[in-house]
């Protein structure tokens, strides 16, 4: 047999031997690998069935809070918090988060401060929430027990989000400055109103204290924060 004619009969043995075993494999293992196949469809199935119910779920309890919102601005507390009691043990975090916080205005409102830090505080001590609403959540129940707490208290509690950058980095620093005032450490606390007097991004509710206790302590904001609008 010529060596071109020989080679070409081993190539198609070769052909034949892999056919063979392809063959053999596919009756060994075919219901094994359509098994795998059938539970990745499923799977995929299940994880899009899963995404579509968690966007159901949370579209239908934004509306939720969204009328529950409606019902605190029209006088009926009554029917916001049967509203708000449902959401607060919703397991999407930011709901649940102003859910309870919405509860805690409420209870603000009837004077019971208690009940309402308690409500803040179980927002604040969730690891599950979102950094910068646990924050609020903690400037918000500090601010409703402060009469009660001793100064190093709350700046033990509020050093940290009293610093530039932070979203609640004045109302946080107000009431930081505030304690400092207790303790009669009026250095740090005219340079705390300053920071706050100069921030750019400051409510406007907020600045003008800021600015004339930064003075009464004797720390020149005023004209820094005017150039500072200007720009």
């Amino acid at each position: 047999m010529p060596p071109n004619t020989d080679a070409a009969f081993l190539r198609e043995v070769d052909e034949e031997l892999r056919r063979d075993q392809l063959a053999k494999a596919a009756k060994r293992y075919g219901a094994v690998v359509a098994g795998l196949v059938l539970l990745v469809v499923l799977g995929f199935g299940g994880w899009l069935i899963w995404q579509w119910h968690e966007q159901s779920v949370a579209g239908e309890q934004g509306e939720l809070l969204s009328k529950a919102f409606e019902d605190m601005g029209g006088a009926k507390p009554e029917s916001a918090n049967a509203k708000l009691a449902t959401l607060a043990a919703s397991n999407i975090g930011g709901y649940r988060a102003l859910a309870l916080m919405s509860q805690a205005d409420l209870l603000l409102k009837k004077q019971d401060t208690r009940g309402a830090a308690a409500k803040f505080a179980q927002v604040a001590g969730d690891a599950s929430i979102g950094q910068p609403l646990r924050d609020l959540a903690l400037v918000r129940q500090t601010t409703a027990e402060f009469d009660t707490l001793k100064p190093e208290v709350v700046i033990a509690r509020l050093r940290g989000i009293a610093v530039k950058g932070n979203p609640w980095f004045g109302s946080a620093g107000e009431l930081v400055a505030i304690s400092y005032l207790r303790q009669n450490r009026r250095d740090l606390a005219g340079v705390l109103y300053s920071q706050i007097a100069r921030e750019p991004d400051m409510a406007e509710t907020l600045r003008p204290r800021a600015v004339q206790m930064a003075g009464v302590l004797g720390v020149d904001a005023a004209t820094e924060a005017k150039e500072q609008k200007s720009q």
